[in-house]
């Protein structure tokens, strides 16, 4: 059985105290291990009480000419755009062209939900479908169709869909929301979006480096500035990675939907940390009203929100070290993260143009370095490991190097879901989820050799030996699945999908 779970690939989760260790000596050091275990490829900042701590780039912007990334790289912030989208709201708040708890209908004639305020999309709270539920149907039909913001509107009131939930129940984090703020932005300003956000934002704050590029051309158009292109594995065993831009899904999705409001700008580091201190010292917005943008918004229940979002920010539930609010950034290729103690004035700032690098894990894993918490050096992923020998020396030779690996606890970690999910990836077809639809692989043999070791590693685990079950019935040993679901319900009497094919199978 494929579980989807959350796999933390570089950290231990105990620590120890720095004890007045040199913060930038141990950043150096972390960061450092990571780019050596190809763990991290992109660009750091870290920042306490206005001053510079520590900032790196690490690994390559562009693989194809070996084009270093460097703390003056551009790249991608995807979703961190809608702090600029939400900080324009609010200027507009506090200009008092607009309330937050104004129904969007004031704003945009026409718009088909009436209950729905700008706090509710601000706070991701407004029941809205994704835009795809609105557009697809249209882009079937016309599959050369680009859709823009103007054609946003049209699309909600020709294709009305039911909300999820009414407003301000529950909440569920959509890129729709900020494309109609950026529409309610440009009614009531009468500026584009783009240009409203350089005017009022870019410009005040010094961030000279930023520059609004809509998704579509992040991925599809040359630039002659240095930028970090996303980059992805295709395979959890793949050793080299590919452009994002060479994945036809990708390119065509993007070349379909160009709405703005959500994803759309190119920053750097420095940039970033101009933007941070522009928040600080009042150029963008006033105290008071920081101060409400940072706390979660209530539900109707007069409950938190259950991702702790304010007025376009999200705050961090644990205030261990202070008040921390942030915002990540993700789309195919790469990540990123904004994170700011407000309490302490710290920052950090990283971004990776690998896709599968987890920048968020990261941020907060360099907050507790900078509250002096020592964590422990990253170790290398086992698992993975283990799939490139098996691909490139066969089975012998990594069952060897396996378990030779497996006793170095301190440069190496073994995850039983890791190795689970590589085993699903090596099967392919629809046991593996494809969203990139890359062709079909079916690495069977593979497969096999990597979910039996599994279940030799881990004898305790009912999902390892029902995984194991799996692809013995897929490469046809019919005898050895059945012992293999048989203990698989043994150690889990709860696996009613284990139960139904061993049922199935001894009928």
């Amino acid at each position: 059985m494929k579980k989807h779970s959350l796999f933390l690939s570089f950290f231990f989760i105990s620590s120890l105290t720095l004890a007045g260790q040199d913060k930038h000596a141990y950043l150096k050091k972390y960061f450092s291990t990571l780019e050596k275990n190809k763990q991290f490829n992109g660009s750091v900042l870290v920042s306490e009480n206005g001053k510079v701590i520590y900032e790196k780039g690490f690994g390559f912007a562009d693989f194809s000419n070996k084009t270093v990334n460097n703390v003056n790289t551009a790249f991608p912030i995807a979703s961190l755009s809608k702090t600029l989208t939400a900080t324009a709201i609010l200027q507009l708040v506090e200009a008092k062209k607009l309330n937050v708890t104004d129904a969007v209908t004031k704003y945009l004639t026409g718009f088909p939900y009436p209950n729905i305020t700008l706090q509710h999309l601000l706070s991701h709270t407004s029941g809205l479908p994704p835009y795809n539920a609105f557009f697809d149907s249209t882009r079937k039909l016309h599959p050369d169709t680009v859709f823009t913001n103007v054609d946003f509107m049209r699309g909600l009131t020709n294709n009305t869909k039911p909300l999820l939930y009414e407003p301000g129940s529950k909440g569920n984090y959509d890129n729709i929301n900020f494309i109609v703020l950026a529409l309610v932005i440009e009614n009531v300003t009468g500026m584009q979006y783009n240009n409203y956000i350089t005017e009022n934002i870019l410009r005040p704050a010094g961030m000279t480096h930023t520059m609004f590029i809509p998704l579509r051309l992040q991925y599809t158009q040359p630039v002659n500035f240095p930028f970090a292109y996303p980059y992805l594995y295709p395979h959890k065993y793949s050793e080299s990675v590919i452009k994002a831009s060479q994945v036809p899904f990708i390119v065509n999705y993007w070349s379909s939907y160009n709405f703005s409001g959500f994803g759309d700008y190119v920053s750097t580091i420095t940039d970033l940390l101009k933007y941070d201190k522009a928040y600080y010292n009042g150029c963008l917005l006033n105290q008071e009203i920081i101060n409400k943008a940072f706390e979660p918004v209530k539900l109707n229940d007069g409950k938190n929100n259950a991702a702790n979002f304010g007025w376009g920010w999200q705050i961090d539930k644990d205030s261990s070290f202070g008040k921390v609010v942030y915002h990540n950034g993700n789309a195919t290729g790469h990540s990123c993260i904004l994170v700011r103690n407000i309490s302490k004035h710290q920052t950090i700032i990283i971004f990776d143009n690998i896709h599968n690098n987890n920048s968020q894990e990261l941020a907060f894993k360099t907050l507790k370095i900078l509250n002096n918490i020592k964590m422990p050096l990253p170790r290398k992923s086992l698992a993975a490991e283990y799939a490139r020998l098996l691909v490139n020396k066969g089975a012998i030779v990594a069952r060897e190097k396996l378990f030779i690996l497996k006793a170095d606890t301190v440069h190496y970690q073994l995850s039983e879901d890791e190795m689970n999910l590589i085993g699903y990836d090596f099967m392919g077809g629809s046991n593996n989820p494809n969203p990139y639809k890359f062709p079909e692989e079916h690495k069977y043999q593979e497969a096999l050799e990597t979910l039996k070791i599994n279940a030799e590693l881990f004898p305790n685990s009912w999902n390892a030996y029902d995984s194991y079950g799996e692809i013995l019935l897929q490469v046809g040993q019919k005898e050895t699945a059945i012992k293999m679901y048989k203990k698989s319900i043994e150690l889990n009497p709860n696996n009613t999908a284990g139960q139904k094919i061993l049922e199935q199978f001894l009928k």
